[in-house]
């Protein structure tokens, strides 16, 4: 069965880790499985203009809200911000959850992250547990993808070279294929 996933970088920084990451995701995908990365570059939230009539939201968060909901599941790698996580990422997020027709509610998801530091963004996907519990979200928990000091994790040319880190990866790509498979 093909599967169409939807990837987005938690990160809107010229030269993200998590973005590089994101990118590595892209060559790691189970077979018969297609990845788009979408952009979280998103007007700040503002009910007022968020109503289900498209003209009246902001046309970036309409191509978001309508990429989202082509995918079977979410892949979202972020790097992790005063232990939790980034604004943009949370923006990206509640533009996709309100309404009935939001896209994000029960989407099988997956999370990874990188940081320079020693947690590999543990708090951040911590935080995330709350949100996908509200949206009816089902995440993929194991295997757990937690990059720790990201700057030696990519060469030069910004590819990622922790072989052992792209196991866990596949695995984790692989059970949200399976997830996805088994919730149809």
């Amino acid at each position: 069965m093909a599967v169409h996933f939807a990837g987005v970088s938690g990160s809107l920084r010229k030269g993200s880790y998590n973005t590089k990451l994101l990118k590595t995701v892209t060559t790691l995908l189970p077979e018969d499985t297609t990845m788009e990365i979408l952009s979280i570059d998103l007007p700040l939230y503002n009910a007022d203009l968020d109503v289900p009539a498209a003209a009246e939201r902001p046309p970036a968060v309409v191509t978001f809200r309508n990429e989202l909901a082509k995918a079977d599941g979410l892949v979202i790698v972020s790097p992790e911000y005063n232990y939790s996580i980034p604004g943009g990422l949370k923006n990206a997020i509640d533009w996709a959850s309100r309404g009935a027709d939001a896209p994000l509610l029960n989407m099988p998801v997956s999370v990874m992250g990188a940081t320079t530091g020693m947690w590999g963004t543990v708090r951040m996907q911590l935080a995330f547990h709350a949100v996908f519990q509200f949206l009816n979200m089902k995440p993929v928990y194991k295997p757990e993808v937690l990059i720790a000091q990201a700057p030696s994790k990519f060469n030069e040319h910004g590819e990622f070279t922790d072989e052992s880190a792209k196991v866990l990866i596949r695995k984790q790509l692989e059970n949200l294929k399976k997830l996805i498979i088994n919730k149809e």
